[in-house]
This record gives structure tokens, C-alpha cells and sequence, in this order.
């Protein structure tokens, strides 16, 4: 057998079918990542040149990768979506990686704007945390510019590849971990560069009332989940099997009641509770209003939710209210109570979206299955059979 390369696997057909099927658009996000090293490694080397770099802190190796990775991360989702858009094939697009093929659950371009900065956000507070962790790990070292260069070409290269690939891959699923990673790492930003340490005497929202860039990062953080939980909230909805007036009712009535939380949340980011104190209590209380009303009246939206889902939000609820009364009595802070309640709200919808995503109702048969029908089965089912 002689040697050569096959049509499946060469670089002018995934070029020409960049989404033909997985191959290709893992071979794309090699390309991608490849051309991100290549130019980010020059662009930094002539940025770095004549000096020596920290690993962190400002005008570090740290800094300039967390940015430049943001930035990264912004270009390769939004060229992921785009592929997707123009060149995938529907079977493929079925049969290896579902996505959000649902009816009633496209991406709209604020969707993609929303997602491409969750991961931009992901990307930088990632690797500045990165670059703190090993600051201390190598006190006192320094990155020279030609090394320097070589690991900002490499983390380009690292987050295009994978921001690439949950662009082109986003499932129910991967969303869910989108979400928590982007609440996580943005709460975290907020409350590490919080210029008050004791600002958890007061609520969580203090987070956002000054004009440092804790508030800015803890701001931005509400809106953009505010705006993935309204993404959720149109796919999880739209997956759920209708088949009578009242489950579409119903199904229906959770998806506004969804969607108003997402509202809400961005609504505490857009308001700070020093400029806006009413708007911002009142979203803010909705917001809870709104899950506890959802979760209670979810077994009669969804009849086919499951059980064990359904008890556990029974149980959120109550720790909820339990929160609320060690609040009342002075037990607890109203700062514990926030974190606590939100956690639990959001683990609820990541939980909802990772239910709704397996009750998907199944396809219908194909004609060519039920023309393949043999036996008394057959002849049972075939009124013409029978009177015969």
C-alpha cells in the first residue's frame, strides 16, 4: 500500500467543509489555534522586546495574556458561531452534536454577544489567577521577552482552541458549565479586588455601588448571567415534550417566569442599590419571588419533570425561607443569606437546564420503518389485512 493522503483528512478539504463533520472541525480548531501562536507569538515578542517582564501584577506577563486572551476568546466563539451558521450540514449538525437545534431556541446575535463574553471573562480572570498562583510559586523571578513570547503565543493558542470548540459544540450541557464557571470566576474578581475588605458586613450587592473595578467586574457579571439564564430559559422550555393545550400552557408560563429571572438579575447589575436603591430591591426581591413560584408550581407546569427534581426544589425553597428567619432573628447577615440563596438558585437552574436537556421527545419512526413491518403484527395492524 503506498502512502497518501486520504480526501477526509487533507487540509484543502477541511478548508473547503469546515464543518462537515467532527474531524473537520477539530482540524479547523488546530488550524485556528495554530494561527493565533504563530501571530500572537510575534505580536508579543515586539511588545516584550527590551525588557523583562513579572509574572504578574501590572504591565506583567500575567496582565497582558489575561487581556489578550479575553480578546482571543471573543474572536474564536463568534467564528465558531459563525461556521456553524454558514457551513455545518443539518445531518451532522442532528446526529453528532445537537446544540441548540430545537425550535424556539436559536441564537440571536445578543445570545452569541452574551456567550462570547462569558468565555472572554472566563479566559481573562482564568489566566491572571493562573499568573498569581505562580507568581508565588517563583518569587521574585522574571520572564524573559523571547520566553515571554513562546507562553502568550501558547495560552492564545490553549484558549482560542477551546473557546473554538465550545462555540462550535455548545450543548445544554456545556451551557450549564459555561454558567457556573462564569458566576464563579466573575463573584470571585469582584470580591478579591473589593477595595472595601469589609464589605461583607453589609449585603452582596455592596459589591457593586463604588466606582472601582471590583463594582465594574461585579456589575457586568449580573448582566451577562442575566442574560445566559434568558438563554437557558428558551431552550430548556423549548425542549419540553407538548402535547395537550395545557402542558403548552405550561411550558409557557415557565419560560416567562424564566426568563423574568434572567431580566431581574441583569436588573440588580444595571441598578446599584447606592444610585437606584427601590428599582434595586424590588428586582432583587422578585428575582426570589419569581423562583420560589416556579419551583413550587413546577409539578403542575411540567407534569413529566421528575420527581427527585421536583423534591429538590421543594428543598431549595425551604432553606431559603430557613435563611430568611436566621436573618430576621440576627443570626445571620444579610450578605450570608444573598450568597447562600443565590447559589442555590442558580445550582437549581443549571440543575433544570441539565433535566430538560434528556426529555426530549422522541422522533417519529420513519416511513420506510413502519413499510418494513412483517408478520401478524403487521397483518393485526392493517385493517385491509384483517378484513381480508
Amino acid at each position: 500500500m503506498g502512502c497518501h493522503v486520504t480526501e477526509s483528512t487533507s487540509i484543502s478539504r477541511v478548508l473547503r467543509h469546515p464543518a462537515a463533520n467532527a474531524e473537520s472541525l477539530e482540524s479547523i480548531a488546530l488550524l485556528l489555534g495554530a494561527a493565533f501562536f504563530a501571530v500572537g507569538g510575534v505580536v508579543s515578542f515586539v511588545a516584550f522586546w527590551g525588557h523583562d517582564l513579572p509574572i504578574s501584577g501590572p504591565g506583567s506577563l500575567g496582565e497582558y495574556v489575561g487581556l489578550g486572551g479575553a480578546v482571543t476568546a471573543l474572536i474564536a466563539f463568534v467564528l465558531g458561531r459563525v461556521l456553524i451558521a454558514r457551513h455545518r450540514h443539518p445531518a451532522v449538525l442532528h446526529d453528532e452534536s445537537p446544540g441548540f437545534d430545537v425550535p424556539g431556541a436559536r441564537l440571536h446575535w445578543f445570545d452569541v454577544a452574551a456567550l462570547a463574553i462569558a468565555h472572554a471573562v472566563i479566559a481573562l480572570l482564568g489566566w491572571i489567577a493562573l499568573a498569581d498562583v505562580l507568581e508565588q510559586s517563583f518569587i521574585g523571578a522574571v520572564v524573559f521577552p523571547f520566553a515571554g513570547a513562546i507562553l502568550a503565543g501558547v495560552a492564545f493558542a490553549l484558549t482560542a482552541y477551546v473557546t473554538f470548540l465550545s462555540s462550535v459544540h455548545l450543548t445544554p450541557m456545556l451551557l450549564s458549565l459555561v454558567l457556573a464557571a462564569f458566576l464563579v470566576v466573575g463573584a470571585l474578581a469582584a470580591m478579591l479586588s473589593a477595595g472595601d475588605p469589609q464589605w461583607w458586613k453589609e449585603n452582596l450587592s455592596a459589591l457593586g455601588m463604588s466606582d472601582a473595578a471590583s463594582a465594574l467586574a461585579f456589575n457586568i457579571t449580573l448582566i451577562v448571567a442575566g442574560a445566559l439564564v434568558t438563554i437557558i430559559a428558551r431552550y430548556a422550555t423549548a425542549s419540553l415534550p407538548t402535547t395537550t393545550p395545557e402542558e403548552l400552557r405550561g411550558r409557557t408560563i415557565l419560560r416567562v417566569g424564566l426568563v423574568l429571572i434572567g431580566i431581574f438579575l441583569a436588573c440588580v447589575g444595571i441598578f446599584p442599590v447606592n444610585e437606584f436603591l427601590l428599582v434595586h430591591n424590588t428586582v432583587a426581591t422578585g428575582m426570589a419571588v419569581i423562583f420560589a413560584a416556579i419551583v413550587i408550581g413546577l409539578r403542575w407546569l411540567v407534569p413529566t419533570m421528575p420527581r427527585v427534581f421536583v423534591l429538590l426544589g421543594y428543598a431549595y425553597v425551604g432553606v431559603i425561607v430557613l435563611l430568611g428567619i436566621f436573618f430576621a432573628v440576627g443570626y445571620y447577615n444579610l450578605t450570608a443569606v444573598e450568597l447562600v440563596a443565590g447559589v442555590l438558585i442558580f445550582s437549581w437552574i443549571i440543575v433544570f437546564l441539565r433535566n430538560t436537556g434528556t426529555m426530549r421527545p422522541a422522533p417519529a419512526p420513519a416511513p420506510h420503518e413502519a413499510d418494513m413491518r412483517t408478520g401478524p403484527d403487521a397483518a393485526a395492524s392493517d385493517p385491509v389485512a384483517v378484513s381480508s
